[in-house]
């Protein structure tokens, strides 16, 4: 972590300024299983204290110390709804529960796998986009140099940050990341906490 900090104030001052307010970093990182990206799941564009909550809903219901698929489909899909997810958040828990328990997506397999080739087998599962094997990318298999450009907050932290008029696109998000490399999750990390800060 030392050098990817060296590496981010010494290529960019905008970064190096945030790192500087927000202090060292603290990236919490989870285990890359089922259980991890059915969080990612219930996660998708809720505050992270309402989504908490459901969580810890469907964990305490499964009745289970770690979510498997096999907990998961013990739940009837009108249950999971009475828990607070929505029918489609209900139907993408159960249809990766479905993909794990028949043996095509395989969690042991994903560490040894590129980026690309996660992003491609994760996203075989309706309701897992891009942006979640992303989020899986950067907090489960702690991969270093991953820019979600579909982040809603990160486009927003650059857009304050670098003084923008406009939320940046894509290209022009990879543009200002290319000082980054190869460390682009710490400064997404960075950017995140520089909205609370």
């Amino acid at each position: 972590m030392r050098s990817a900090i060296k590496h981010l104030k010494k290529s960019d001052p905008v970064i190096a300024a945030i790192i500087q307010r927000v202090g060292p970093c603290a990236i919490q990182y989870r285990e890359p299983s089922f259980e991890t990206l059915v969080r990612s799941i219930v996660y998708q564009q809720l505050s992270g204290r309402v989504a908490s909550v459901i969580f810890g809903r469907l964990h305490a219901a499964a009745g289970e110390e770690q979510l498997t698929p096999a907990g998961i489909m013990r739940l009837r899909p009108e249950k999971m709804r009475k828990l607070g997810l929505s029918g489609q958040k209900t139907l993408y828990i159960r249809e990766l529960a479905k993909h794990t328990k028949r043996g095509s997506i395989v969690f042991e397999n994903l560490p040894a796998a590129d980026d690309a080739a996660v992003i491609e087998h994760l996203t075989r599962v309706t309701g897992i986009g891009v942006w979640t094997a992303q989020m899986f990318l950067m907090f489960a298999l702690r991969r270093e140099d991953v820019l979600p450009v579909a982040d809603l907050g990160i486009r927003s932290a650059m857009k304050k940050a670098y003084g923008l008029d406009d939320l940046p696109s894509p290209p022009e998000m990879e543009k200002i990341a290319t000082a980054w490399k190869p460390y682009s999750s710490i400064a997404c990390w960075y950017l995140w906490r520089s909205l609370e800060k």
